[in-house]
């Protein structure tokens, strides 16, 4: 292992020592993340082709559907969605 990359671990093991807990998981989740970015599959042409599609759309003025509306059209809340313990 090369001084350099010694060093860059070392000091992002420093940074993951001084998070809080609450925040270590959304740091774990990411690196994940990165770890696994190299088995990404390989878009298809269809893929491509609906990604075009949904371009176009967008650009001749399409309109979205808000997330919330989505939400509330398949009978849940926010707060379900966000994990809101409170709610039942």
């Amino acid at each position: 292992m090369s001084l350099d990359l010694q060093q860059e671990l070392q000091q992002a093991h420093a940074l993951l020592d001084q998070l809080p807990p609450a925040k270590l998981g959304v740091v774990r989740s990411l690196l994940a993340v990165l770890v696994d970015d190299d088995d990404e599959e390989e878009l298809t042409g269809e893929d491509r082709r609906a990604l075009r599609a949904s371009d176009e759309y967008f650009r001749n003025g399409g309109q979205g559907i808000p997330f919330e509306q989505v939400v509330s059209d398949l009978g849940f809340t926010m707060e379900q969605i966000r994990g809101d313990q409170n709610e039942s």
